[in-house]
């Protein structure tokens, strides 16, 4: 009997070591051993949701797991995926997909964060341009600024709602080029355009990604580029507004930065990996020709470098919708400080 009894303890002994190592082989495994999921701010079919598509399916390829897309969407400027994906772990198998619009969301009362909560990668965006309905006797930027010169606060302009980076990009031709236009808001860039091509509004900024088809359409003329490159687009070239006006990069170019992000509480090794994916995918050709075909500029910034972009975007958002009686918060009491 204590022989039996002996061999019996050895072996539990033996078993139970043998389940402790599993266990500890199981928390000591890599970053990531198990799917992650991506929660997307916005609705399926939109900039960010497609380029949020786009980037993981090619980070799957340098990852062992699989990464899932999902649209948590509503609230104030997205806020209602970024509380969900701030109520995860911070263990990095819950990333959220967003974009330069959502830097708004604290000073209106969406949620309580500054902007550097998150740690980001930025995929890239679409650059924005000034264009006039195909009917518009305006053909170059000059007329349409000499028009409004002539008659401030009169040509009706759309530029998405207020406090957009298309309204902010208004702002500053206006400012550049000491000019005045009616800002006419709509609930988005899709909208505007469209009231642009009914002849409600007699200008439209939006990104070219935005407008590119209705261009291609013959339905909107462009009349020129709100950063200091000029575009293809329909076998024409658009013109840099900076060639017209001097001194225009004192408020450009304001671009979109469309990615997404971890929690910045996630470890170092989660922010590794993920980055080093994310590296291996912006350097593919998949990633190259999708954004040259879609008509997007390639980003790649991750980490302090990105941090830095979303600073910006964040402190002349806030700032400018304050300006306009659009915060319910005072960015200073969030640590924004003004640009």
């Amino acid at each position: 009997m204590e022989l039996k009894f002996g061999r019996t303890l050895g072996l539990a002994a033996l078993l139970g070591g043998y389940a402790v190592g599993l266990a500890g082989g199981v928390s000591a495994q890599d970053y990531p051993y198990r799917d992650i999921t991506a929660a997307v701010v916005w609705g399926a079919g939109g900039g960010t949701d497609t380029i949020n598509r786009m980037i993981m399916a090619e980070m799957e390829k340098h990852l062992p797991v699989s990464i899932n897309v999902t649209n948590q969407t509503g609230g104030v400027a997205g806020s209602n995926g970024m509380v969900y994906v701030m109520n995860q772990p911070d263990d990095g198998y819950t990333l959220v997909g967003l974009s330069e619009s959502n830097v708004t969301a604290a000073v209106q009362g969406g949620w309580d964060k500054k902007f550097d909560y998150w740690y980001p990668f930025i995929v890239g965006g679409s650059p924005d341009l000034i264009s006039v309905p195909a009917t518009s006797p305006y053909s170059t930027i000059q007329e349409l600024v000499d028009a409004a010169k002539a008659a401030p606060g009169t040509i009706p302009a759309a530029a998405s709602g207020a406090g957009s980076i298309h309204h902010l990009n208004l702002l500053a031709i206006q400012n550049g080029a000491g000019v005045e236009f009616k800002f006419v808001p709509y609930k988005g860039s899709a909208p505007g355009q469209e009231a642009a091509i009914a002849g409600e509004v007699q200008l439209v900024v939006t990104s070219l990604a935005e407008q590119a088809a209705l261009i291609q359409g013959g339905q909107l003329k462009p009349l020129a580029m709100l950063t200091p490159e000029s575009a293809q687009i329909a076998g024409m070239t658009v013109p840099s507004a900076f060639s017209s006006y001097e001194g225009l990069d004192k408020y450009l170019p304001l671009k979109q930065a469309i990615g997404f992000a971890v929690h910045s509480s996630a470890s170092a090794d989660v922010k590794a990996a993920l980055g080093a994916a994310f590296e291996k995918a912006m350097s593919g050709d998949a990633v190259a020709e999708w954004a040259a075909a879609n008509n997007y500029d390639v980003g790649g910034q991750y980490g302090d470098e990105a941090s830095k972009i979303f600073s910006t975007l964040e402190a002349n958002f806030a700032y400018t919708l304050k300006d306009l009686g659009a915060t319910t918060v005072d960015p200073a009491s969030l640590g924004i400080e003004k640009p």
